[in-house]
């Protein structure tokens, strides 16, 4: 008889509490054809996020040797304190070898191919089903990168032809974000920590590269964008 196969250990960061149980009993319930999956730790923001990770890896180089590494990190892009595309910087440079697989309300046109850019093992749709989840850890713990189908079209799409969007810088990126969601130039200022009057400059040089007129013009076009490709 073989010896039972080691757990895939996952971390979940969001700061929603709701949406953590929820991922916790799809990967962790054996009737979706998981048991091998094991929710380690949660994190509600982004610097948690990143201590949590140092913490278990820590843990893992123990010379006991008893220290179990962790496998894959779900990650929200929308974390509180430090965002997320930020935070998988972070833990790419610290840890290269620890997949990240990041996790949206966005739709797949609009975030997918900038994270999977950013050495993202994946890009997940929070409204993905279970198994597609289940799919997706496994994968990006084997060392693969997990595209669906929405994903593949954008990156397709991209390869055709590059969106507005493609050409903003990360920093611009966060605060098209940001801007397309409601908030305003001191607000985001207050999370991304950077001065109003820096905000307002990536702002106006994202307005130039989109077209866009105004904030009400902006928030449209990253609709249009979005959805545009959308089945």
């Amino acid at each position: 008889m073989s010896p039972p196969t080691r757990p895939i250990r996952v971390l979940i960061g969001d700061d929603h509490r709701i949406v953590r149980e929820g991922l916790k009993q799809v990967l962790g319930d054996a009737s979706n054809g998981a048991p091998e999956i094991m929710v380690c730790a949660e994190a509600q923001t982004g610097p948690e996020v990143i201590a949590r990770v140092a913490e278990l890896q820590a843990q893992a180089a123990d010379a006991t040797g008893q220290g179990a590494a962790l496998d894959v990190v779900l990650l929200d892009i929308a974390m509180p304190e430090r965002d997320g595309l930020d935070v998988l910087q972070a833990l790419r440079a610290a840890w290269p070898t620890l997949p990240v697989l990041m996790l949206s309300t966005y739709p797949e046109r609009q975030y997918a191919v900038r994270c999977i850019k950013l050495g993202a093992a994946g890009y997940l749709n929070k409204s993905a089903d279970a198994d597609a989840m289940v799919a997706a850890v496994r994968k990006a713990a084997a060392g693969g990168i997990y595209v669906s189908a929405a994903t593949a079209e954008a990156l397709a799409a991209a390869v055709g032809k590059a969106s507005a969007t493609e050409a903003l810088s990360h920093r611009e990126h966060q605060v098209f974000r940001l801007l397309t969601t409601g908030h305003s130039v001191g607000e985001i200022g207050m999370q991304l920590g950077l001065a109003a009057n820096t905000v307002s400059t990536y702002r106006a040089r994202i307005l130039e590269k989109t077209g866009a007129k105004n904030d009400v013009e902006l928030a449209l076009y990253a609709e249009r964008h979005g959805k545009s490709r959308a089945t």
